[in-house]
């Protein structure tokens, strides 16, 4: 299987290496494509660096990985990376995705904004299998606690099919033999920090973050990651919800004869005879 490894952290995390020798150990043919630089915190942002329409690669290789495995820095967020790579920007287009291993925790709703987690929805929207992987830590120790449990969930990605939907999974920086194992979890309601307004004045506010106690939320992927235990979650791409309340409709006095083209660009749409753009 044609695997993709990327990450938010940069290509210089070793977090990278992890993750891409747990898929080559299990006979994937890997590649590695990753932000030249930190991104953390882009969700699923198509932000890039482009000259003349042209992605800029740059040098750089994770410490710790593998020989064999081809490795490219990308002036880009990881999903525009992600959605490159899709269209064989990096080679044949991957058949699975992997993102991370994150340097720190992506629980709860938060990971509606990390750059981790988005990546690998960005390959879920393309209908590549994916997986998101992080440690609970900013600088972890315990690589091979991450190891063991990524290598447990990439064979669980290999007998199921994962279609629109991203196994979101965290890891405790502890020993490996104090880990007390993998379970199913549901999102926290927030995440591992909760943000504040500590002063605003004309011209600034200063934020302020806080660990979230997360005793108060048994089960959920904060609550079961604070006692040693390494979670799994299934995340779904955006789909339309079909319940009540209904969106607002209305019509206008135009004929239905008449015919109307509209070309849609990124930030921006045109319609053909009126000239519009938003």
């Amino acid at each position: 299987m044609r695997v993709l490894v990327t990450n938010d952290d940069g290509i210089d995390s070793p977090g990278l290496a992890v993750l891409a020798n747990v898929a080559k150990e299990a006979g994937h043919e890997v590649t590695i494509a990753a932000p030249s630089h930190e991104y953390s915190g882009a969700s699923a942002s198509l932000i890039g660096h482009e000259i003349d329409g042209r992605l800029e690669l740059t040098a750089g290789r994770p410490p710790g990985l593998a020989d064999g495995i081809t490795a490219f820095g990308v002036r880009a967020a990881p999903a525009l990376i992600v959605f490159s790579a899709s269209y064989g920007a990096f080679g044949d287009p991957p058949q699975l995705v992997l993102s991370g291993i994150n340097l720190g925790a992506n629980t709860g709703h938060a990971t509606l904004h990390s750059g981790t987690v988005g990546a690998a929805l960005s390959a879920a929207t393309r209908h590549i299998p994916a997986m998101a992987a992080s440690m609970a830590a900013a600088k972890p120790v315990h690589w091979e606690t991450a190891h063991e449990v990524c290598r447990r969930a990439l064979e669980w990605i290999e007998e199921h099919t994962l279609v629109g939907r991203v196994l979101n999974i965290n890891v405790p920086d502890i020993p490996l033999t104090r880990l007390r194992g993998m379970r199913t979890a549901r999102l926290a309601e927030f995440g591992a920090v909760q943000a504040a307004v500590k002063e605003r004045d004309q011209g600034w506010v200063h934020m302020s973050y806080e660990e979230i106690d997360a005793d108060h939320e048994p089960g959920t992927d904060a609550y079961l990651l604070m006692r040693g235990w390494a979670t799994a979650s299934v995340l779904r791409t955006p789909i339309h919800d079909v319940r009540k309340p209904r969106p607002p409709e209305f019509t206008t006095g135009a004929a239905e004869s008449d015919e109307v083209v509209v070309t849609v660009e990124r930030g921006r749409t045109r319609s053909a005879g009126a000239g519009s753009e938003a």
